[in-house]
């Protein structure tokens, strides 16, 4: 059955006949009634019906995915001009309607301070996949360097087409974590080498990603544990360098390695130097990306000048076991932001710094909002990074970043701060 005639009714021919009378007898009746009224000198008055008058919503600029979810839990209300501007039409005699009461407005969010103008950026990304706020950052042209776990190589491409100065460096992700007292890390170099080669030495990889890495965070107690460590990367750096591939040796987590222990890392970073590569360290601090470096100490009596155990500790690294030995290769901080899991800090429990946006409030840290005080933090971080000439980048973890790790995410208002702060710090 066709939709538009569900419901109708068939009536027949009978009912036909009687229709065709109803409306004989309804028309008579009209003439009698029309010929009555004119004899008595009027004519009926049509009664005027009230038109409803439109209603005009203001609409939300779409900025972010963020913002967007926020505008649309506020009532929306016209404006002084678009109320003005709606024509409404009178009824006459026609009692009028109560005025409406107005709908209240909401709270304006206050909004970041735009940061002024500076030297170039050394802040880059963490990214876990693609994602369009990639590349409205890549666009400012001042995204020092990317660290990608998506090696696609349409992606990778698209990177450099946009932004041809920044830095790729990518990780292979899919390796667990070795047992170092019980590997041979020579065989274990020729291992990595033979799963990852065929992946990097694709064309478009190999014209754009400039340096791979390996293990992830690798747990090193002692010397003999740094030094095996230090010859799977040597080997491993050597034997990609002759495929035209090179490397970014340690990817040390925060805090890590003990410093006695840099010593027993020498081969690696010879190596890395004889073939191009850089030196990896990642850099995390809570509840304040400064806490740990400087006077930000547990105690009162504390100051680390302008170095740091946790942020600012590459500072310790680089002045008193690499420079000394000529092994100041360039430095990627391949991982950086707040982390709530380092030991021995004030503040709060939580992992990423959307855990502690609250408490940063409840502390007086934030005059605007909780995103443009973290961007606050990095720009911190930032100035300090171009003290230092050997740093070329830090990624911020993480925009698109891998999944359960939704508190360190930037996505959103904290992208749009950072687009500000990175427009204006541009690179030479």
């Amino acid at each position: 059955m066709n939709a538009s005639n569900a419901g109708a009714v068939d009536w027949g021919d009978k009912g036909n006949r009687l229709r065709r009378g109803y409306r004989r007898w309804g028309l008579l009746m009209a003439i009698l009634l029309g010929m009555t009224l004119v004899g008595c000198g009027r004519a009926p008055t049509p009664t005027a019906t009230a038109t409803a008058t439109k209603t005009v919503l203001a609409t939300a600029t779409h900025t972010s995915t963020v913002e967007t979810i926020f505008e649309s839990h506020q009532p929306l209300v016209m404006t002084e001009q678009e109320n003005l501007a709606t024509p409404v039409v009178q009824a006459q005699a026609a009692t009028p309607s109560p005025t409406p009461s107005p709908l209240p407005t909401a709270t304006p969010t206050p909004t970041a301070t735009p940061f002024p103008p500076g030297p170039p950026s050394k802040l880059g990304l963490l990214v876990g996949r693609n994602d369009p706020q990639i590349f409205d950052l890549l666009e400012t042209g001042n995204v020092s360097v990317i660290k990608t776990l998506e090696y696609d190589a349409n992606f990778v491409a698209e990177i450099k087409r946009i932004s041809p100065q920044t830095l790729i460096v990518a990780r292979y992700t899919p390796l667990p974590l070795p047992d170092l007292n019980q590997w041979d890390p020579i065989a274990a170099a020729r291992a990595f080498v033979d799963l990852l080669a065929p992946i990097a030495v694709e064309p478009r990889r190999l014209a754009n990603i400039d340096c791979w890495e390996s293990y992830n965070e690798p747990v090193i107690y002692n010397a003999e544990q740094m030094a095996s460590y230090a010859q799977f990367e040597a080997e491993r750096t050597r034997l990609l360098a002759e495929m035209g591939i090179r490397s970014c040796v340690g990817s040390f987590s925060t805090g890590q390695p003990s410093l006695e222990l840099w010593p027993a890392f020498f081969p690696a970073l010879q190596a890395a130097k004889t073939w191009g590569g850089y030196l990896s360290l990642h850099e995390y601090s809570a509840p304040y990306m400064w806490f740990a470096s400087g006077p930000h100490q547990l105690t009162e009596d504390g100051d680390e000048g302008d170095e740091g155990w946790l942020t600012l500790r590459y500072r310790k690294v680089y002045r008193n076991f690499l420079a000394p030995n000529g092994l100041d290769i360039p430095l990627v901080i391949t991982e950086t932001g707040i982390d709530g899991q380092v030991g021995n800090r004030p503040g709060p429990e939580g992992l990423g710094w959307q855990d502690f946006g609250r408490w940063w409030r409840e502390q007086g840290g934030v005059s605007t909002t909780e995103e443009g005080f973290y961007v606050e933090q990095l720009a911190w971080y930032d100035a300090e990074l171009m003290k230092d000439d050997y740093v070329l980048g830090a990624t911020i973890y993480a925009l698109a970043g891998p999944q359960g790790w939704q508190s360190f995410e930037i996505g959103g208002l904290t992208v749009n701060i950072l687009e500000q702060y990175l427009a204006v710090h541009p690179q030479r």
